[in-house]
């Protein structure tokens, strides 16, 4: 395979592979959270950590995780504290992020759209070895933390009033959930891009939710889903010399149309084994019963 015989994509593949695995694991629980597009909104503070890195000569990748995990803690502060004005705030974070960026690039030495373009959307030959030591060392992290700290997380994810009567620290998960997902958006901002990396965190999670509802299967097939959208789309944009956040995130929407096909006639074949199962209507179990009425709802 000629695309291992260039430096640059060997670089470019292991990235993907670390952005595929990350993205999704921290995504699953954003998506159960119901906070799909904070990954979006630490995308646009992540800018400004990237005009840093160029504006003071230091890494754009450890400088845009330092902003964005700094971006994601006043997230949370502002999630906990302004009831009222939140969104407001939030709104002026993230945009206030996204032109603080443009501008410390463009006041950088040597900055220029070019470079803008190549995090905002993704760039294949400009992932350095720098780089890869950067995206490695944060990858184990976010691994370590959605891996060995599942049980808790799920637990906050799914009810947080239950988790906290349990004695789990409801706020410092928070918190940590928030900093996870800023470090995956600076992983991720050299393959896919600051602008699309989102959708990495957020599609093959509800991709794998055709499929399956348990936990567990989720996260194995949403990861497996991320590191095949990866891989595939970086091999894409070498071979036919397209934008790889573009076709990542592209790859990713049609595998969930795909497995969405697939799931809907399998639904409807459970469902009918399911009222196969069911005894048989009888008119003493259908009747309505004492103390009860027509419309009397369900769940009373």
């Amino acid at each position: 395979m000629d695309i291992l015989d260039y430096a640059f994509m060997q670089r470019a593949l292991l990235a993907a592979v670390l952005v595929g695995i990350t993205a999704p694991a921290v995504g699953i629980y954003l998506v159960q959270r119901r906070q799909a597009l904070m990954g979006d909104g630490i995308g646009h503070v992540a800018m400004t950590g990237v005009g840093l890195g160029f504006l003071l000569s230091w890494s754009p990748v450890w400088m845009a995780a330092l902003v964005s995990v700094l971006g994601a803690v006043l997230m949370e502060l502002v999630r906990w504290y302004a009831k009222t004005r939140g969104d407001i705030a939030l709104a002026m974070l993230f945009y206030g992020g996204m032109a603080g960026g443009v501008m410390l690039i463009n006041l950088a030495p040597g900055g220029s759209t070019g470079n803008l373009s190549s995090f905002l959307f993704g760039s294949l030959s400009t992932v350095s070895e720098s780089d890869v030591t950067a995206i490695c060392l944060l990858a184990a992290f976010v691994i370590l933390v959605t891996v060995g700290l599942r049980k808790q997380l799920f637990a906050v994810s799914q009810d947080e009033e239950f988790a906290r009567v349990t004695g789990l620290p409801v706020r410092f998960l928070n918190l940590l959930t928030a900093v996870t997902a800023a470090v995956t958006v600076s992983v991720a901002m050299r393959v896919v891009g600051l602008l699309l990396v989102s959708a990495l965190m957020v599609v093959p999670v509800a991709a794998a939710q055709q499929l399956t509802r348990s936990f567990a299967a989720t996260f194995a097939i949403a990861v497996a889903i991320g590191v095949s959208v990866a891989i595939g789309g970086t091999a894409t944009s070498y071979y036919q010399d397209v934008p790889p956040g573009a076709t990542i995130v592209l790859l990713t929407i049609g595998a969930f149309i795909v497995l969405t096909a697939l799931a809907t006639p399998l639904a409807r074949r459970r469902a009918r084994a399911l009222a196969a199962a069911q005894p048989g209507d009888d008119p003493a179990e259908c009747a309505i019963p004492a103390g009860r009425t027509a419309g009397d709802g369900v769940g009373a």
